[in-house]
């Protein structure tokens, strides 16, 4: 089985949070205005200059309309399909 760098999988993760954002119809600043936050904030994580914990990938999830274990399992597919 073939490892993947962390910079790797942070990108997987990073194109998943702007690909949920925008399958959803949100702009950055629409996301941002309903998570309470600037809109540099959703550009930031985007981009990778900037990590969320969990409970923040929680409260995007919510935003967005989907589970943290539907987000995950998006996620896992992401993830394995590099492999």
């Amino acid at each position: 089985m073939k490892r993947f760098s962390i910079e790797i999988q942070r990108e997987k993760l990073q194109a998943l949070l702007k690909r949920i954002r925008q399958d959803k119809g949100f702009r950055q600043v629409e996301l941002a205005e309903r998570l309470g936050v600037p809109q540099s904030f959703v550009s930031k994580y985007e981009s990778g200059d900037r990590r969320l914990d969990i409970l923040e990938v929680r409260q995007i999830c919510n935003v967005v309309g989907i589970s943290l274990e539907e987000f995950i399992r998006k996620l896992e597919d992401s993830l394995n399909e590099a492999k």
